[in-house]
């Protein structure tokens, strides 16, 4: 009996070590730090369905449920630089406001205008105060159908109807693709040579078609395609936007500074024919560069982080009506800004939602006949590196140094 006892036993012993593999390095799941690419990616994933494109040590993390929004990305893989602000102590409460849903992102496509008569973000009637102020959820928390993936490539749809203020109502279908874009790419597209640095960069085409039977028009209202970027700010941290030169009498003012009430000089400089605003989420603030201005080019630099960030996107030549997104009811509503940059900062009574700052750009404002469709695109660029590297890449596209960037800001 004892001897069929031991027997058993042995046999199970051994049945259960057969099952049991042995945990190998590779199966053990790396925790990296608050900063970098795997820690949102690992983040990410525990809130939304998350879509990864890949080519080499580049990698970008776009989200279907947030109508394809780009969440962030590296140059360096999951060690990488996180590129994009993310509010993750919003995004882990798990809720959802009626009002707008703060999660952050490095590109989110959204519409405007954002106030006046032809407004998306207040109903007909009201005040145009904060309380009132409300983001569409079709481009807030809805979902957009992601339609085809590869992978260096995705594919999103969404087609939906919107009133603005005036009670004019939209029918349209969204196209968003997001491709990451090689490095000879980059230096075709920039004229730049860039194998010394790591980079990380995706273009992003908007397609938004009337699929109604009325014409979009003036008098009824248009839309335009809105896109924001958001990124962590530091002490280090500047937008710099050059604009076309020339007299405020043929062109108009550099730059509008008064959405939020003026800009400080400590915060926001011109020199030249090139604007600074400092990027460092402690006051709020936001810019406006006119269609008579605005380059197809804007961008950031961060000393701390070695960071050079790009915006270009295709803003047409001869295109002057882009809509106006002033709390007011006004005078001009297709007298509007191309590009835009906020930085975040506390409110009156100290809350804050970042800090944050943001680089935006918009389409013109859209006079879509029946069935006519209109696409923005825009590429976003990020660098890392040295010092003498990155300042190539600086004064090639912006005519100035970092040197001289960190010098106007201090």
């Amino acid at each position: 009996m004892k001897i069929r006892t031991y027997v058993a036993l042995l046999l199970t012993c051994v049945c259960v070590s057969c099952q049991t593999k042995p945990m190998k390095n590779s199966d053990k799941k790396v925790i990296y730090p608050k900063g970098t690419y795997g820690f949102d990616k690992q983040f990410l994933k525990n809130h939304f369905e998350i879509v990864e494109l890949k080519n080499g040590a580049s990698a970008v993390l776009l989200s279907p449920d947030l109508q394809g929004r780009v969440m962030t990305s590296s140059c360096k893989e999951n060690d990488g630089y996180s590129f994009g602000w993310l509010n993750h102590d919003y995004i882990k409460k798990g809720v959802k406001n009626d009002q707008f849903n703060p999660y952050g992102g490095e590109e989110r496509f959204w519409l405007g205008p954002e106030g006046g008569q032809f407004s998306l973000y207040f109903k007909e009637g009201d005040k145009f105060e904060m309380g009132n102020w409300k983001v569409p959820a079709v481009i807030d928390t809805e979902s957009f159908q992601l339609t085809e993936k590869t992978e260096s490539s995705a594919k999103f749809y969404k087609k939906f109807d919107l009133a603005n203020y005036s009670g004019t109502v939209f029918q349209l279908e969204v196209n968003r693709t997001v491709k990451l874009l090689t490095s000879k790419l980059i230096e075709a597209n920039l004229g730049i040579a860039c194998d010394q640095l790591h980079m990380v960069a995706y273009e992003s085409a908007n397609e938004v078609k009337n699929v109604g039977t009325n014409d979009w028009n003036k008098q009824e209202g248009m839309l335009s395609i809105w896109m924001l970027g958001m990124y962590t700010p530091s002490d280090k941290a500047c937008v710099v936007i050059p604009v076309k030169s020339g007299s405020d009498k043929e062109l108009g003012e550099k730059v509008n500074d008064d959405y939020f009430g003026k800009i400080s000089e400590d915060r926001l400089k011109v020199v030249d024919d090139i604007i600074y605003f400092r990027a460092d989420g402690k006051s709020r603030g936001k810019l406006g560069i006119s269609p008579q201005r605005a380059s197809n080019l804007m961008g950031s630099y961060d000393a701390k982080n070695k960071s050079l960030t790009i915006l270009e996107c295709n803003l047409p030549a001869n295109k002057t009506d882009f809509v106006n997104s002033a709390w007011e009811m006004q005078e001009n509503p297709f007298n509007g800004d191309a590009l835009n940059s906020y930085n975040d900062g506390p409110l009156e009574d100290g809350a804050q939602m970042g800090p944050f700052y943001e680089l935006e750009s918009s389409s013109p404002a859209l006079e879509l006949k029946a069935q006519e469709s209109y696409t923005h695109v825009q590429r976003t660029y990020h660098f890392q590196g040295e010092v003498p590297e990155l300042n190539k890449v600086s004064l090639k596209l912006f005519g100035i140094s970092l040197d001289k960037i960190e010098e106007v800001m201090q």
